[in-house]
């Protein structure tokens, strides 16, 4: 990573000398990494290498023992997931964490909770004040369903429809909240050929449409190397590499860390 002497103020998201343990087991050693304002970066590596875990430490869920973590200029060391959400961040999950027995419409709407305040005042005036809160809501979602197209299972519940428009709905569920930092976590996990580019095809459209800055964990290469800018790699919690995405992925560490060391024959 650039030096942060060295105009930090252009990182969104700035994290220096990061680790986490375990009990025993080092999770994140000594990780560095700063995510520019629009760009879209990768972090990738094999299974296990720490990847899961630095994005709880960004987001709250697991705090770094040592090192510091700033968004936009201000710590996120020591706050909550939800006081980090209302930051300006939200991120989807590697396993599709929907509420079944709801609608599209209203697992979406979920999103939107960082916004809501509820009291006894607002209910009590209610045709007047939260009914008007409750339609500026709805009509945010309804922007964020004709971006991702899910007109047409708007109303379904959620359990029923594929798992490609599940993603798809936990992304949109995660635009209600308006971050300026999305961070995604092996969204085409699960996915076949034809889901995987549709969704590539929804991030595309909601980094340019929204301006947003995106996190993204993938293992799938292509993706990685068609829409990303720069790349960290990770491996047994360790930074390999960082760097252009080409660069970083074709790096010999990585290729050695994907597929073992080439044996010595000799």
């Amino acid at each position: 990573m650039r030096s942060s002497h060295d105009g930090e103020s252009r990182f969104i998201l700035s994290l220096e000398h990061v680790s986490r343990r375990f009990g025993g087991v080092q999770a994140l050693a000594d990780v560095s990494m700063g995510i520019e304002k629009g760009q879209i970066y990768g972090l990738v590596g094999p299974n296990g290498a720490g990847k899961t875990t630095l994005i709880n430490a960004i987001t709250g869920f697991y705090p770094p023992q040592e090192g510091t973590i700033t968004f936009e200029g201000e710590s996120l060391v020591g706050i909550s997931p939800h006081q980090v959400a209302r930051r300006g961040m939200a991120r989807t999950f590697q396993n599709v964490a929907l509420f079944k027995g709801m609608s599209v419409l209203d697992n979406i709407l979920l999103g939107r909770h960082i916004f809501m305040r509820p009291s006894a005042l607002a209910s009590l005036f209610y045709w007047w004040w939260a009914q008007k809160e409750e339609i500026a809501h709805r009509i945010k979602v309804e922007e964020i369903i004709d971006l991702l197209q899910l007109e047409s299972v708007r109303d379904e519940p959620v359990e029923v429809i594929p798992l490609g428009l599940q993603k798809r709905v936990e992304l949109a569920r995660a635009l209600a909240a308006e971050p300026r930092l999305l961070i995604l976590d092996e969204p085409m996990a699960g996915m076949n050929q034809e889901e995987k580019e549709y969704i590539v095809r929804f991030i595309l459209d909601a980094h340019e449409t929204l301006g947003l800055t995106i996190l993204l964990i993938e293992h799938h290469m292509d993706v990685v190397t068609g829409i990303c800018d720069r790349a960290l790699v990770l491996n047994n919690g360790r930074v390999i590499t960082e760097g252009p995405v080409l660069e970083a992925i074709n790096h010999p560490d990585v290729i050695a860390a994907y597929i073992g060391k080439p044996r010595d024959d000799g």
